[in-house]
């Protein structure tokens, strides 16, 4: 007897292994893009969240091609690489994953204003969450303002990622 792990209409089976890699692949780049240097002063700390677009998008659509060791693994090298506390942006895709996933059935077939209204609540969550960490890890309380221009930043960049991830998913595993 299989174990059902998601409480939705089953996913339709994906064949090539590259398009098996496709969520893990899309995230890793996204990942990528929130770390390219630009030189334009403070987009470091005003950085959209492309990580956790990609994470958000993929626990809704494909679930079983994300695993969250992956996410683990991004989440880290992110660290490592912007030289934040190694583990922070692990542990938020981690609970992005696990709460997204949770809910997942209120967003399998809906129209886009309702998937982009839950992840704005979750991004706004997220970034207050990110916010406290690091007061708390300064033993400061740390202006917010760049924290709220970041979410606001991140929640209207979306839907731009949002089309773009899903005409991927189309293109290399076809309706989805």
């Amino acid at each position: 007897m299989a174990l059902k792990v998601f409480d939705t209409p089953a996913l339709p089976r994906v064949n090539g292994g590259i398009a098996r890699l496709l969520p893990i692949a899309t995230t890793a780049l996204a990942a990528l893009i929130s770390i390219l240097p630009l030189k334009i002063p403070g987009y470091a700390a005003l950085t959209p969240a492309f990580t956790l677009m990609a994470a958000y998008h993929w626990t809704i659509y494909r679930p079983d091609l994300l695993p969250p060791l992956a996410l683990f693994a991004l989440g880290v090298a992110e660290d490592l690489v912007v030289g934040a506390p190694v583990g922070v942006t692990a542990l938020l895709l981690l609970l992005v994953y696990s709460v997204v996933l949770s809910y997942r059935r209120y967003f399998v077939n809906r129209t886009f204003p309702f998937v982009w209204s839950g992840f704005t609540i979750l991004t706004m969550s997220a970034m207050l969450g990110l916010w406290a960490v690091y007061s708390m890890l300064d033993l400061t309380l740390l202006s917010i303002r760049n924290t709220i221009f970041r979410g606001v930043l991140t929640i209207a960049i979306f839907p731009v990622a949002s089309f773009l991830l899903g005409r991927t998913q189309r293109a290399m595993m076809g309706a989805g």
